[in-house]
């Protein structure tokens, strides 16, 4: 686990936020949004971060019901996953994103107040909360 880098993605049918984090310090920090059309994505896009950041691992929310079943963008979220492993040969987990986009919009309101909130900052740090929600789980 030690230097491990994980780069985290909260899918969406429109945008797909990223994310940064390291094992070593339990952290991460938002990079981007990438928009998708119909939760299809723009997958050059999706391999120019991988060869930028060189990740040991990719971590996808999972969206799950509220009562921990699962619901059709959670079918979607693991089909997204899937294809990153089998595009680019990079080990892949899931995290269940119960409730990471209100988690997100608190912490960056608290940050920069309603300017803070746009829809893509808003995903990117959806990606964060799933990063150090995955990170929590390990220990």
């Amino acid at each position: 686990m030690s230097s491990q880098s994980v780069l985290g993605f909260d899918f969406g049918t429109k945008s797909i936020g990223v994310a940064i984090g390291q094992a070593i310090t339990a952290s991460a920090r938002p990079l981007t949004s990438i928009k998708a059309n119909d939760g299809i994505p723009k997958w050059e896009e999706i391999g120019a971060l991988i060869d930028e950041w060189q990740p040991d691992l990719v971590v996808v929310g999972l969206p799950l019901n509220m009562d921990g079943t699962e619901q059709e963008m959670t079918q979607r979220a693991r089909k997204f996953a899937n294809r990153i492993n089998g595009r680019f040969g990079i080990k892949i987990a899931t995290q269940d994103e119960r409730l990471t986009t209100a988690d997100a919009k608190a912490r960056l309101f608290e940050f920069g107040g309603y300017k803070a909130l746009t829809k893509g900052q808003v995903d990117s740090m959806s990606a964060v909360l799933i990063i150090e929600s995955y990170f929590e789980n390990q220990f």
